[in-house]
């Protein structure tokens, strides 16, 4: 009997394995045009709609007759748009120095929706963000580095620094039975915040070190109120969130101020309210009413992170358009095989048809992901710059905030054209596929935005579905300390960005799990 000399690959170990199916796949794709073009698509509608939607943005604001640009909102130290309007009573501090003060009551007035037409409708009341305190703050300038520790209308004593760091102190309210006593004491840059029910027993709040921090600084109170913030169902079944005016005015006395240029007169400052240039008066400005050694001071606005304004990522909307592209090419990859009667050469060759849709998988996954990052990475920075020359502001971001955001939509791209893949497989049939893998990413994901539904279901919605992914596309957090219209209509998910990206990778990962299963189960 003849000895059968057993099969030796004369390649080196590994070239025979899956990274040469991979380059197999390679060489499918690129050689059928009609998948080159579709990724292709992909990144064109990226790219061409995101800079049509913003050319035809243009932003302008009425000042009487004439049509003005917008003013831009300041920045904070962090480089970060912020709201930095509220009254501030305060004198200047050379060096080190302390500020203490007692607050001995918070009242406010809150503008309501109208109950009867033409009649306005206020009533007295404090919003929970309404803030009243004392601060040190660099200048008098919008956007100056600051600290401040103050009480708040619903959320006890907080200190909180240079806009977004914010640290809870005592819980509860103030009353003239009930008063709070604060202090602020500087030493160099550093900044230490204390809170006392009597003036003699001092807990301390918070600590904040404010780089770079001045010899010369302003030392005094300060009151802000944000506005009233509601939220009503709209006739579509989604909400409408509307911010009305509100103001708060604090007492405070027992105001001691120790430290070189202090205890001289005290200057008072709407921070952030100009007088018109026609020299009207604005509306609901701040104001100081004092008696001896007892301050009543009123303000409005608010000293926090800025969430109204646009975000970098509505440059990227063509990317819902690319998603349906790259979708139908990743079904095509695999549905044009079994179409063809193709599949059966593909798995003759490889026998371990797991490691086929793999290589499959890696191909259409790292084709999409650079096509999706070259359209986002061209699209982002022309669209805003864009937005900027009509007018529109755009929150500017950290740099590796803007890089996420960037490569997640590529991100977002490739693994949703690896869904499509998977779906493929699993059912074989191309407009099937097709179907299941947008229904199950776009469509959650634009019922949500476009508030069709209540926010609770919205919000449901992009935890639970590939729609999730959306998430990785947010810039601008949300803040605990602002009062905001934290929902997906706003460009809020409820899901943190890598964690809505992970629910998409879940999905797309259970797909392939059950499409290989389905492959090596049944012939083919």
């Amino acid at each position: 009997m003849t000895a059968v000399t057993p099969y030796r690959s004369d390649l080196r170990a590994g070239r025979d394995g899956f990274w040469q199916l991979v380059r197999a796949e390679w060489t499918k794709f690129r050689t059928v045009h009609g998948w080159v073009a579709g990724v292709a698509t992909g990144a064109l509608l990226v790219v061409g709609l995101g800079l049509s939607f913003a050319a035809g943005s243009h932003s302008s604001c009425s000042k009487g007759p004439v049509e003005v640009p917008c003013p831009v909102p300041p920045l904070g130290p962090g480089g970060q748009a912020v709201e930095d309007r509220f009254f501030f009573v305060h004198q200047p501090l050379d060096g080190d120095g302390v500020i203490t003060a007692r607050v001995t009551s918070m009242t406010g007035l809150i503008r309501k929706p109208d109950a009867t037409p033409g009649v306005r409708n206020v009533v007295a009341g404090v919003v929970p963000w309404a803030k009243a305190g004392i601060m040190i703050k660099e200048s008098t300038e919008q956007g100056a580095s600051y600290a401040a520790v103050m009480v708040t209308g619903s959320h006890g004593v907080r200190m909180q620094h240079d806009f977004t760091e914010d640290v809870a102190g005592r819980p509860g309210g103030v009353s003239p039975r009930s008063p709070r006593w604060l202090r602020l004491t500087r030493t160099g840059d550093t900044i230490t915040g204390e809170e006392s029910p009597d003036g003699r027993r001092w807990t301390r709040v918070g600590t904040a070190r404010l780089e770079g921090l001045p010899a010369r600084a302003r030392i005094g109170l300060f009151v802000a109120s944000p506005g009233d913030l509601t939220i009503s169902p709209n006739a579509a079944g989604g909400s409408i969130a509307a911010s009305r005016f509100a103001e708060a005015t604090a007492v405070v006395d027992r105001v001691s101020v120790r430290g070189a240029g202090t205890g001289g007169t005290w200057k008072s400052d709407d921070i952030g309210v100009t007088t018109e240039v026609d020299g009207v008066t604005p509306h609901h400005p701040g104001r100081l009413e004092r008696s001896g050694g007892t301050f009543a001071v009123t303000g409005v606005g608010d000293v926090a992170p800025l969430t109204g304004e646009s975000t970098v990522e509505r440059t990227l909307t063509g990317a819902m358009a690319g998603l349906i592209a790259v979708i139908v090419v990743g079904v095509l990859f695999v549905t044009a095989e079994y179409r063809r009667r193709l599949i059966h050469t593909t798995m003759l060759a490889s026998p371990r048809r797991g490691r086929v849709l793999a290589a499959k998988a890696v191909v259409i996954g790292s084709v999409t992901f650079l096509a999706g990052l070259s359209a986002a990475g061209v699209t982002l920075p022309a669209g805003r710059r864009i937005l900027r020359g009509n007018g529109v502001f755009t929150q500017p971001v950290p740099l590796l905030t803007e890089l996420r955001v960037i490569a997640g939509v590529a991100a977002l791209l490739a693994v949703a054209a690896v869904l499509g893949l998977a779906l493929g497989a699993l059912f074989r049939r191309s407009a099937t596929a097709v179907v299941v893998a947008v229904a199950a990413t776009l469509v959650p994901y634009v019922l949500a935005i476009m508030s069709f539904l209540p926010e609770s279901v919205s919000e449901w919605l992009l935890r639970i579905t590939p729609a999730a992914g959306f998430a990785i596309q947010q810039s601008v957090p949300e803040y605990p300390q602002v009062l905001a219209h934290y929902a997906p209509v706003a460009g809020y998910y409820p899901l943190a960005p890598w964690a809505g990206f992970a629910v998409l990778c879940g999905y797309t990962a259970a797909a392939l799990a059950l499409a290989a299963y389905r492959l090596r189960g049944r012939d083919v």
